[in-house]
C-alpha cells in the first residue's frame, strides 16, 4: 500500500507538471522530448533503487537515483503545486459563477470555469528553477567546496601552557561515496595547511565496508603527523551494521579492518579511551567515546565512565563523540565536567542555507537540536562539524564540506 501511494504521488506530479509545461509551449517536438526525457529519468531512478545492494562496497547507482529525485522531482513538485492550486481556484470560481447564474438567470451556463493562465506556468517554472539550479550546483560544485570554519573558544580552566592551542577537526569522510581523486587531494592539502597542534577525526570513515578505502588510502596517508598527534573515533557507519553480511565472521572481520584503517592513515583510534597531552609541564586530556546516539535506531556503544577513567573533574578535557545527541543526553550532566565536545554525524543534511550571522537552516534541525557549528551551555561547548564527504545525496547544497579549526584560549 505504501508503494502504491508513492507511485500515485509521482504519477500526479508528472501529470500536473506536464500540464504546466504544455501551457508554456504547444510544439509537439518539445512535448515529446519532455516525455522521453521524463521516462528516461524514471527508468534510471527505478534501476538505481531496485539494484541497490547492501552487499556492495559502493552504490553509486542508488546515490544517483536519490540525487535525481531531488534534482528533477522537487522542481516538478513545485510546478505541479502551482497548477493544482490554480485548478482548485478555477473550479472554486466556476462553482461560484454557476451558483450565481442559477439564481439570477434562466439561460444555460456556458464556460463558467475560467481557463488556465500561461503566466502561472511561467511563474511556476521560474520558482522551480531555484531548487533545480541549487541541487545541480551542489552536485557539480558544492560537494567539493571545502570550507575552513575557524572558531576561537575561551575557557576559565584551560592550562596556561595551552593558551593558543589549535585543533583541526574533520568528520564523516564516507570514502565509499568518493569519485574524484584530484578534489580529495586538494582537501587533504587544505587540512595540512592549517598547521594545527592536533588533528582529530570524529567518525564515519566509510559507508559500511573497509574495502571502500582501498582506492583512497594513499591520499589519506598524506595527512601530516601533527605536533600533538592525530586521533580518531568510530561513527555509526564504521561498525558495518548497515551492510548485509554472509556471516557474522565476515562482519566482525570487516569491523577489525575498519579499525585497522586508522593507524594506516596515521591516526590513533580511541575506543572509550583517553590520552594525556602535555605541554610545558601542564596537561589536558583528550578522550574518545565510541558511538552513542540518543535516537533509538542508533547504537549506544559509548561508555563515558570508561572513556574518562583516571581523569578528574577539575582536569581540562576535550571529548570526541560522533553523534551530537550524546551531548545533551549524557555529556552535559556528567560529573567529570567535559569542557569541549567535538561531534559530526548530521552532515548539516547536505542541504540548507548557512550564511554566518544571517541565517542558518537545514531540514536536519527538526531531528537534531545541535546540527552544525558551535553550541554552548553552562560554559560547556559542543562543536558539530558539517562533514568532509557526502552520503546518499551526491552533492552539497548550501552546506559545504567542512574543515574545522578551533583555537583554545585561556580566559583573561
Amino acid at each position: 500500500m505504501r508503494i502504491g501511494i508513492i507511485v500515485l504521488l509521482f504519477v500526479l506530479i508528472e501529470v500536473f507538471a506536464f500540464i504546466g509545461i504544455k501551457q508554456l509551449t504547444k510544439k509537439k517536438s518539445v512535448l515529446v522530448s519532455y516525455i522521453i526525457f521524463s521516462l528516461a529519468i524514471v527508468v534510471i531512478i527505478i534501476y538505481g533503487f531496485t539494484t541497490f545492494s547492501r552487499q556492495q562496497d559502493t552504490n553509486i547507482a542508488a546515490m544517483l537515483s536519490f540525487t535525481l529525485v531531488l534534482l528533477i522531482y522537487i522542481p516538478k513538485l513545485i510546478i505541479a503545486s502551482f497548477i493544482l492550486i490554480e485548478d482548485l481556484l478555477r473550479y472554486l470560481i466556476g462553482g461560484v459563477r454557476r451558483i450565481k447564474q442559477y439564481f439570477t438567470s434562466f439561460e444555460p451556463a456556458i464556460n463558467f470555469i475560467p481557463g488556465r493562465r500561461r503566466f502561472i506556468s511561467q511563474m511556476a517554472l521560474g520558482v522551480a528553477a531555484i531548487p533545480f539550479l541549487s541541487v545541480l550546483h551542489g552536485v557539480l560544485v558544492g560537494r567539493f567546496k571545502y570550507t575552513i570554519y575557524k572558531t576561537v573558544l575561551e575557557f576559565d580552566d584551560l592550562p596556561e601552557a595551552f593558551d593558543g592551542f589549535t585543533i583541526t577537526q574533520i568528520s564523516d569522510i564516507h570514502c565509499g561515496s568518493f569519485d574524484n581523486q584530484e578534489k580529495l587531494d586538494y582537501a587533504i592539502d587544505l587540512v595540512n595547511q592549517q598547521n594545527s597542534d592536533l588533528l582529530l577525526f570524529t567518525g564515519d570513515l566509510v559507508n559500511s565496508r573497509a574495502s571502500e578505502m582501498d582506492k583512497w588510502l594513499s591520499s589519506f596517508k598524506k595527512l601530516k603527523e601533527h605536533r600533538y598527534g592525530n586521533y580518531s573515533v568510530l561513527g555509526n557507519h564504521d561498525y558495518g551494521t548497515y551492510a548485509k553480511w554472509s556471516s557474522k565472521e565476515d562482519e566482525e572481520l570487516n569491523f577489525e579492518q575498519i579499525c585497522d584503517l586508522s593507524p594506516q592513515m596515521g591516526f590513533t583510534l580511541l575506543r572509550n579511551q583517553n590520552v594525556t597531552l602535555t605541554k610545558n609541564g601542564q596537561s589536558i586530556f583528550l578522550a574518545g567515546s565510541e558511538n552513542w546516539g540518543a535516537r533509538m535506531n542508533f547504537m549506544k556503544y559509548g561508555d563515558l565512565d570508561k572513556t574518562l577513567q583516571g581523569v578528574e573533574s577539575e582536569d581540562f578535557k576535550v571529548l570526541m563523540s560522533h553523534d551530537p545527541s550524546h551531548w545533551e543526553a549524557q555529556i552535559l550532566a556528567h560529573p567529570k565536567n567535559i569542557q569541549l565536545t567535538l561531534s559530526g554525524h548530521t552532515h548539516g543534511s547536505q542541504f540548507g542555507i548557512d550564511i554566518p550571522g544571517f541565517i542558518k537552516w537545514s531540514p536536519v534541525q527538526y531531528i537534531y537540536k545541535q546540527w552544525a557549528g558551535l553550541y554552548e551551555k553552562g560554559r560547556k561547548y559542543l562543536y558539530v562539524n558539517r562533514g568532509f564527504g557526502y552520503h546518499a545525496y551526491m552533492g552539497r547544497t548550501g552546506i559545504w564540506p567542512e574543515i574545522t579549526v578551533i583555537e583554545m584560549r585561556r580566559k583573561k
